[in-house]
């Protein structure tokens, strides 16, 4: 009886973790329409260069977002798949167990994923793209300048946060 209660609320939690992550996935993010706010420059049809700046910025910016929502998809994918399998009711007590244990992992790894994107960027980088394929983490920076230092320096901040026996590989991406 207990053990019921505690499937039934485990699978109701994990149906609305999966509820709202497809809702943010699918939802439009609000945007303030760039056009719609002019100063006097653009009045007379010229863009300012800190406008250019920064549209050129978020145009470099889209490659990473467009790679991370892949990714976010393919792994709301999987849980919802996982969480299908999970209410089941052909499958047993263990079987339930590990796929209630590879979600968590697809969780974690998640997680882990975005701490080394926030750690990166804490060391001065303008953008960092961190993917793990294949029991190997990807790290991509956007940086103006790089040197085999600087990539140590990601490499043993990785190992320190996760381990030392993380095989990891750093690219740099120049503007």
């Amino acid at each position: 009886m207990l053990l019921k209660k505690q499937t039934v609320w485990l699978l109701t939690m994990l149906s609305l973790v999966v509820v709202l992550s497809v809702y943010y996935v699918t939802s439009d993010p609000a945007k303030e329409d760039i056009a719609a706010t002019k100063n006097s420059t653009e009045e007379k049809g010229e863009a300012s260069k800190q406008d250019m700046k920064v549209l050129t910025e978020a145009a470099g910016d889209e490659a990473f977002e467009a790679v991370r929502l892949d990714i976010q998809d393919k792994r709301g994918k999987e849980i919802a798949d996982l969480t299908n399998k999970v209410a089941s009711p052909d499958l047993s007590a263990d079987e339930k167990n590990e796929l209630v244990t590879k979600m968590n992992e697809l969780t974690a790894l998640d997680t882990k994923e975005k701490t080394l994107e926030s750690l990166i960027k804490t060391l001065g980088y303008e953008d960092a793209l961190v993917r793990a394929e294949n029991d190997q983490f990807l790290i991509t920076v956007k940086a103006k300048e790089h040197s085999r230092a600087d990539a140590a320096r990601i490499l043993q901040m990785v190992r320190e946060e996760l381990g030392t026996n993380t095989v990891a590989t750093v690219e740099f991406q120049t503007k």
